[in-house]
């Protein structure tokens, strides 16, 4: 037997800087493509332009990573990247049949999502690899580009600056590809749009398998989420309409 659930998963202050991170990220994008061009025409964005808005989105990113920094370290949700070793060999290579055939053939998430675990296996190492090494490192050298007499005079030989132009461009193609990615494996929800409604309301609808599941109350600690009564896992039925609660019965009966 299966029970649908609503469970609160994503914070106000987490959904807030993602946002923000997101539309800072499609902007440096954007300018960041149109900065190999001189030509003043270009499709994307005038050249000039591309400079300013390159430069300014890229010290907001500064800053909006500071605050991102600062909630994962008060609120300990920098626990939920840190990437499991036992036993990773075997759930990579179970996430990514899922990724590359399990999800065409309409199989169920391997890993279910819960407030304790939010991401799957190769979504902590991705995330982990993407939010602590590389944004750091563009960041980082995307000040040294902006500041260069900052910049060492020689790194393993080569003028500073140099290494650090490199340096930025490759991240930053491989956070291109990430953003593209994390875009399309967004749409892997129960429903196309469902983990994008999550990330704009922060509930998720979790589906329980067997088992009877509760959210702690030390899960949901932010002062946004909705006040409750009794057990802190919401059930859908006392939330929701009398209409809502016809569809949740009947995805049960499909479920059993």
């Amino acid at each position: 037997m299966s029970n649908v659930r609503k469970v609160y998963m994503y914070p106000r202050w987490l959904r807030f800087w993602h946002w923000i991170n997101a539309i800072l990220f499609f902007l440096l994008i954007l300018s960041g493509v149109s900065m190999q061009y001189s030509d003043t025409s270009s499709l994307l964005m005038p050249f000039e332009y591309a400079i300013v808005t390159h430069n300014v989105c890229g010290i907001l990113l500064s800053a909006v990573f500071l605050y991102y920094l600062f909630f994962n370290i008060k609120t300990r949700n920098y626990k939920q990247y840190i990437p499991q070793l036992r036993g990773a060999k075997e759930m990579y290579l179970k996430q990514m049949r899922y990724y590359l055939v399990g999800v065409f053939k309409g199989e169920p998430h391997p890993f279910e999502t819960t407030p304790e675990n939010k991401f799957n296996p190769l979504q902590k190492l991705t995330y982990f690899l993407i939010m602590f090494l590389a944004v750091p490192g563009i960041i980082i050298s995307g000040w040294l580009l902006m500041f260069p007499e900052l910049a060492p005079e020689q790194i393993m030989g080569m003028g500073g600056v140099w290494p650090m132009a490199l340096l930025h461009i490759t991240i930053g193609f491989f956070l291109n590809l990430f953003f593209i990615g994390h875009i399309y494996l967004a749409t892997h929800g129960d429903t196309v749009t469902a983990n994008f409604k999550s990330m704009i309301n922060g509930w998720h609808l979790h589906i329980e398998h067997n088992n009877q599941y509760n959210v702690s109350n030390s899960e949901i600690s932010d002062e946004d989420a909705p006040e409750q009564s009794g057990n802190s896992s919401v059930d859908i039925s006392k939330q929701e309409s009398n209409n809502n609660e016809n569809k949740i019965e009947v995805i049960n009966n499909n479920l059993k």
